[in-house]
């Protein structure tokens, strides 16, 4: 299995799996779907009681329920270094929470204003400030504050989607496009051009060659305008495919990739070692 990288972004990736299979292809989209560790805020502490702000006495209410904004605050996305951070079941502090398991936030507002992810200070490491500073959480009117402490776990979307960090993830078989020479100048096969909801051809002196190959969807219009007497050919590769994905921003496309593949890297040394052990048996 070879993996030949096409685009890679800060927050996407575009890559084609080489010889592999229709299995290895759906394992690897479902672990950056479900098995890749990042942080989120899992609980949230809120003020009771008035908050006095320059002299002012403001009330600790906010439109919401502090449930809907716990929840929203568990879907903005945290920073999250895999090498600084371990799931708390796995910590030396026995899942209490410390810097080697927890991230601190805390949020303090007062109104009017709208508060936004940007607001969570986090308590020590500058550096875990959260990305997408514009999310909007809750608005606030005249004489309402919020004051709020959040922590932030290691986790992953097996258990909430808060903890998943790639998503659009898709692929296709690698398609295959060919023009037959000898009708590449017939006034039908020119008519792919149009045909294509994808754009894959182009015509050029008259005759209809394959410009965009790899973004052909396999949909066959073009092989179905033609009929029987054919011009284009469609084929699909079951052992190459095109990969691409999306991150929400608390690891980066390249981390979350080196990161699935070291985990079924991972899930195959343990399935090899039960497999020996039943033989040993």
């Amino acid at each position: 299995m070879d993996i030949e990288i096409l685009e890679m972004a800060e927050r996407k990736a575009k890559f084609i799996l080489k010889n592999s299979s229709p299995a290895m292809a759906n394992a690897l989209r479902r672990t950056l779907l479900s098995d890749i560790p990042k942080m989120a805020i899992d609980k949230v502490e809120f003020h009771l009681g008035p908050i006095m702000s320059d002299d002012k006495e403001y009330e600790s209410v906010t439109p919401l329920f502090d449930e809907i904004i716990a929840h929203r605050l568990g879907m903005v996305p945290v920073p999250t270094d895999l090498d600084l951070f371990v799931p708390q079941s796995e910590c030396v502090c026995g899942g209490e929470g410390c810097p080697n398991c927890t991230i601190m936030y805390s949020l303090n507002k007062i109104g009017p204003c709208t508060v936004l992810s940007g607001d969570l200070e986090p308590l020590g490491n500058p550096n875990l400030r959260v990305k997408d500073e514009f999310i909007p959480i809750v608005e606030l009117t005249d004489g309402q504050a919020v004051l709020i402490y959040a922590t932030a776990v290691m986790g992953t979307a097996r258990k909430h989607v808060k903890w998943q960090v790639a998503n659009g993830v898709g692929y296709k078989y690698m398609p295959g496009v060919e023009v037959d020479p000898k009708r590449a100048g017939d006034e039908d096969v020119l008519n792919c051009a149009e045909i294509c909801p994808k754009k894959v051809f182009a015509v050029e002196d008259g005759k209809l060659v394959v410009k965009n190959p790899l973004d052909c969807s396999l949909c066959r219009s073009c092989e179905h305008s033609l009929g029987e007497r054919g011009g284009v050919t469609i084929t699909a590769d079951d052992t190459n495919f095109l990969f691409k994905f999306e991150t929400d921003g608390s690891l980066t496309a390249q981390q979350t990739l080196d990161k699935a593949l070291e985990v079924l890297a991972d899930e195959a040394k343990d399935f090899k070692l039960q497999l020996e052990e039943l033989e040993s048996d």
